[in-house]
């Protein structure tokens, strides 16, 4: 990497998009899924201290949904951030929590409950590339690359 790319002594911190080549890809089609190069670019773009659901299977399958919130609805309530439209979704089915870079997510007394990687959960603290059953509905829960970077070192 030139200095002009990399700075003076460390990373640039500036508002351009980080790319991600190969080894991106490989990272998170080790975790079982097969995503297109939209949802790559989505997950790649991620600011830190955001994250992003993806819908793996269910009706709309491939949906993205954002979490860039401290909190986040996810039901068949019309007002929800995560619309999940299917009798099996309880209409204020879960919440998902932002605390800096950790999220998390909550049952809220749904009648099907919620699942993490098929766990029946009240809470749990989300890894990245975990599944969330809520319903029918199989989201894959991706966390910001630099704030998965800034983890690792």
């Amino acid at each position: 990497m030139t200095e002009d790319a990399a700075g003076a002594g460390g990373p640039r911190h500036d508002d351009s998009t980080a790319r991600y080549g190969e080894e991106f890809a490989a990272q998170l089609a080790a975790h079982g899924s097969d995503l297109g190069p939209e949802a790559l670019a989505a997950i790649g773009a991620l600011p830190s201290g955001s994250a992003i659901l993806i819908v793996e299977r269910g009706p709309g399958s491939g949906s993205r949904f954002l979490l860039d919130s401290d909190s986040s609805l996810a039901g068949r309530h019309p007002d929800a951030a995560i619309f999940l439209d299917d009798v099996t979704v309880s209409r204020r089915h879960a919440e998902f929590t932002r605390s800096g870079t950790l999220f998390t997510v909550r049952d809220l007394g749904s009648l099907n409950g919620t699942y993490v990687a098929g766990q029946l959960v009240d809470s749990a603290v989300l890894a990245d590339g975990v599944d969330v059953q809520i319903g029918k509905f199989r989201l894959t829960f991706y966390a910001s690359r630099l704030d998965l970077a800034g983890a690792e070192g």
